[in-house]
């Protein structure tokens, strides 16, 4: 698979176009994110909006699994592209995760959460010798964090890219992403 040529106005647009459809669909967001990792010689800044499910499951001693869609679009920027000291990669990355938390009843304190989702990238990645051979990604986490009274969630994750060995060579990228979120 090619690498979709786009620019981060083209992301930002079909950013747009997916919190549109998604209003229009009655599934108001709940939140917004700003969020910042590294890894793998590569630095990585994402916003997002989410969607809280208001399902709850295993609901037992006021906790319960629930969680949210998270839209985000972000920007990474290798340094070392080609496995090149002081050569740079910059690209854009639009996602669309359902993400599962285990959580108070009342969405405050502590939780945990685990996610798989779908990502597009706007150009192959290759830095530090990893490299991503499509510009279609799975991008699965798992994380920690603490919701304070005011809503504002404060978390910490570790995530992983990968294609799922769709086409190779697909070394993944890591990083390790914290996350500041406001509900409104």
């Amino acid at each position: 698979m090619k690498s979709i040529p786009f620019s981060l106005h083209h992301a930002a647009l079909a950013l747009a176009l997916t919190v549109a459809a998604t209003q229009a669909h009655a599934h108001p967001f709940t939140s917004a994110s700003v969020e910042a990792g590294t890894g793998d010689r590569t630095k990585m800044v994402r916003f997002g909006l989410q969607s809280a499910w208001e399902k709850k499951w295993f609901a037992s001693n006021g906790s319960h699994l629930g969680g949210y869609w998270d839209v985000t679009l972000s920007g990474w920027r290798g340094n070392r592209f080609r496995n090149v000291p002081g050569q740079h990669q910059t690209l854009a990355d639009i996602g669309l995760t359902p993400v599962w938390r285990w959580q108070r009843d009342d969405k405050r304190g502590l939780y945990f959460e685990g996610a798989v989702g779908i990502h597009l990238l706007s150009k192959l990645y290759d830095n530090d010798d990893n490299q991503l051979s499509t510009s279609f990604q799975f991008g699965d986490h798992i994380g920690i964090g603490y919701v304070f009274n005011n809503k504002v969630d404060l978390g910490l994750k570790i995530q992983h890219f990968s294609n799922g060995s769709i086409k190779k060579p697909n070394d993944g990228v890591n990083f390790i992403v914290a996350k500041a979120s406001w509900a409104f």
